[in-house]
């Protein structure tokens, strides 16, 4: 009886972590009369690092897009239950999407630089925003963005250099930078490292580190050593259902659910 009443006590991992910044409540999502999503909820946390894993087409992507409305793009989406921002409903009518992107950046699979200068890739933003009063505070955002994506030192002789020409790994931490640039709350990242080497896989594994508690994180990933090396709380989903969220030490090393026991170890994914 105490070894269950003591369970009961630090069942909860998000206990000690204060308000979430974001929370789905009994969220579904469908593409017509396809449903991916079934009825996820779940708390985003400033602190940690979340991580989304499960198998290839289990809705961990489908779910990530919808936490910034980028499945607003596909006319055959639609999104049933509540995503909150700071407690705001963001499909909400009349929500400025443009400014919910600007707080809940996104940077995908294959880096996307714009076909622009490395300076005008993180300039943009800014600027649209009107977040710089004038070139002075644009080229000190230009720069801060860099260097908290670990990239300042290797492109600052350069900045007039399109951005399309830099290394694989260099171009994700430009779409980083980008990202960062526009003073997001929270930074969605889909499989960031997939395209790249082991070497520039760790430099934005070590940048998601440097960047933890600064914004809220939340990363998909089809490698379960790099959830386990970056994400502090994990998701498991299968079959469009979110089957466990916990600590990550949890998830790895002792899960609740016999499907989760199962992905670890291997046994299908």
């Amino acid at each position: 009886m105490a070894d269950a009443i003591a369970h009961e006590e630090t069942a909860d991992p998000f206990a000690d972590a204060g308000p979430a910044k974001m929370s789905a409540r009994n969220v579904s999502i469908f593409y017509g009369d396809k449903q991916a999503i079934d009825d996820v909820s779940l708390d985003i946390h400033t602190q940690y690092v979340t991580a989304f894993i499960g198998p290839s087409g289990c809705g961990k992507s489908t779910f990530l897009r919808s936490l910034n409305r980028m499945n607003d793009t596909i006319a055959s989406a639609r999104v049933k239950g509540e995503i909150l921002l700071d407690g705001e409903d963001i499909y909400r009518s009349r929500l400025d999407v443009v400014q919910l992107r600007a707080r809940v950046g996104m940077v995908f699979q294959k880096p996307n630089p714009f076909p622009k200068s490395i300076y005008e890739n993180i300039a943009y933003g800014p600027r649209i925003h009107g977040l710089a009063s004038g070139k002075a505070e644009l080229d000190q955002i230009v720069e801060k963005s860099l260097q908290r994506a670990g990239l300042w030192d290797e492109v600052k002789d350069r900045l007039g250099d399109s951005g399309t020409a830099l290394s694989g790994g260099q171009q994700q931490r430009l779409c980083i930078a980008r990202a960062i640039a526009v003073d997001p709350e929270v930074i969605l990242m889909d499989e960031p490292c997939s395209a790249l080497d082991p070497i520039a896989t760790a430099r934005i594994e070590e940048l998601i580190d440097d960047l933890r508690g600064r914004y809220a994180i939340v990363i998909v990933t089809h490698s379960m050593q790099q959830a386990a090396r970056v994400s502090q709380r994990t998701a498991f989903f299968h079959l469009g259902k979110m089957v466990e969220y916990d600590k990550t030490s949890e998830i790895f090393t002792n899960p609740r659910e016999v499907r989760t026991k199962d992905y670890i170890t291997g046994r299908y994914g």
